[in-house]
């Protein structure tokens, strides 16, 4: 049997156990088996993806969560030992920086951000760091950080961990002794209200939960999931992410996000326009599918109405073998929201074809 070695990177456990993996030049890979077997697992089964390429700055001070409490979106200040909070960063204008994650150690806190939008997310605490006892340092290659999603990873995290799982509090997360691994697991909810976890480990006991996982599958329907089919998984379910819907051309508002702000705790940087949006009802446009009824020649495309006037934006294109057709997701103004408004995409190169506006998450 293949025994475990302390200093391997992530691509040499894949070779060593025997799993293709295609990688892209950053590290991340893109395909292990197939898209379709990978969307499968995250749709009905349990899919574990390794996020290690998502931004990842510590916060160190005793002004932290008062900090981020005032120049973000949720409320930090009186977050727990142990506590998870998801918070946005806004411009003045109250466009989109980032949607984070943040873990409060303590002594410390750990702020995940998406990996395209750490440093503007970094140059952003620094711009308003002036007499706060804060101290930001980029930790990217710390931690190995992994997520188990889909239907069954509340049973497949606790066949791997035992039943202290269930004792874990949502939105928190604990250090875990299993199996001779050591890492501290996250519990918190995905897009369609499921339990996920995030297993927060260094790359020894990150490689060794990756392994044991491969090994004790069982029953499950279980697959390590690649950024292909999780980008097609996202796009199914109607989740922006960055870079192509969440950036700073778009507000809360806009992407759905206003699960995570908080409108009671007074102000924070945005807080005006956002609120102003919310009170008065002046999004002038939202997130939405569209489907498209021929082939795709791009993945970015200009969206008009029949009479030549501009209507949107699609941002993301993939091809969905559950629904069988090139689907997206985009940013479309007010008046051509209903299910079933035909409109005229261009791409980049002028070639046009039509699409459908779709609700989200797309069915099968």
């Amino acid at each position: 049997m293949f025994q475990m070695q302390d200093k391997i990177s992530y691509s040499e456990l894949l070779q060593n156990l025997g799993v293709k993996a295609e990688i892209a030049e950053d590290g991340r890979v893109l395909k292990y088996s197939s898209v379709e077997d990978e969307v499968k697992s995250l749709t009905d089964g349990v899919g574990l993806r390794n996020i290690s390429h998502y931004g990842m700055i510590e916060l160190r001070g005793k002004d932290v969560l008062d900090f981020l409490h005032r120049i973000s979106t949720n409320s930090t200040k009186e977050m727990g030992k142990e506590q998870i909070t998801k918070t946005i960063f806004t411009t003045e204008k109250g466009r989109i920086i980032d949607l984070t994650t943040l873990l409060n150690f303590e002594d410390y806190q750990i702020l995940f951000t998406s990996g395209e939008h750490q440093n503007k997310v970094i140059r952003w605490l620094d711009k308003y760091i002036i007499t706060d006892d804060v101290k930001v340092a980029d930790i990217n290659g710390k931690y190995m950080l992994l997520e188990v999603n889909g239907p069954q990873a509340d049973s497949f995290v606790t066949l791997v961990c035992g039943t202290m799982v269930n004792n874990i509090p949502e939105n928190t997360f604990k250090v875990i002794s299993a199996e001779g691994m050591l890492f501290f697991l996250a519990k918190m909810r995905d897009e369609r209200n499921y339990l996920k976890y995030w297993v927060i480990a260094d790359s020894s006991n990150g490689n060794r939960f990756v392994k044991y996982a491969l090994e004790n599958k069982g029953i499950f329907d279980f697959n390590l999931v690649g950024e292909d089919a999780w980008n097609t998984f996202r796009v199914e379910q109607g989740i922006p992410t960055a870079p192509n819907e969440i950036n700073d051309d778009y507000n809360p508002n806009e992407a759905g996000l206003l699960k995570f702000i908080d409108f009671g705790k007074g102000c924070y940087i945005g807080q005006e326009v956002i609120a102003r949006l919310d009170t008065y009802d002046k999004v002038q446009r939202s997130i939405k599918g569209v489907v498209f009824n021929e082939g795709v020649s791009g993945t970015e495309y200009s969206l008009f109405n029949g009479d030549g006037g501009e209507s949107g934006k699609v941002t993301s294109v993939v091809y969905s073998v559950r629904c069988k057709k090139n689907i997206g997701l985009g940013y479309i103004r007010k008046n051509h929201l209903q299910d079933g408004t035909k409109l005229k995409a261009k791409d980049t190169e002028g070639n046009e074809t039509e699409i459908l506006v779709h609700k989200i998450p797309f069915k099968r």
